[in-house]
Formats: C-alpha cells, sequence, structure tokens
C-alpha cells in the first residue's frame, strides 16, 4: 500500500523526498529541530542513530505514553 504525505515540516529538505521507509532508516538529525550536535548526544546516551530508534526507543515511548495518558498536558 503507497501512503502519500506531506513531510516537508517534519524532515529537512534533504530528506523530503525520500519514502517512509527510507525515512525511518535516516539519521535523526533529518527531522526538523534535530541538529548534529543533538544527534552526536543521543549517540552517546541511548545509542540512537536513526529515526527508528528514536521512535522504538523504551525511554521515549514510556515518556509519550504516559503524556498521552495524561490527555496531553
Amino acid at each position: 500500500m503507497t501512503v502519500a504525505a506531506d513531510f516537508s515540516k517534519l524532515v529537512v529538505k534533504a530528506y523530503q523526498d525520500k519514502s517512509l521507509a527510507e525515512l525511518v532508516d535516516s539519521p535523526v538529525n533529518a527531522l526538523t529541530g534535530v541538529s548534529e550536535g543533538d544527534a552526536k548526544l543521543l549517540k552517546e546516551a541511548f545509542n540512537i542513530t536513526t529515526v527508528a530508534d528514536l521512535g522504538r526507543n523504551p525511554y521515549f515511548r514510556t515518556a509519550q505514553a504516559l503524556v498521552a495518558l495524561t490527555s496531553g498536558k
């Protein structure tokens, strides 16, 4: 199934033409707002190097679930 979406505000320009599969395998600094310095710190702290690593990280997933359970406060 093909999914079409506008990621122009979510990813930096160099990654805007990538497929979803390519995006999840991209470095975390492909995400808008994540700098190369941020990417370095994520790697050092959590061994996160790709968008997929970030999305699957148990600490980030736990934080996201807690926020969702509090109605996004």
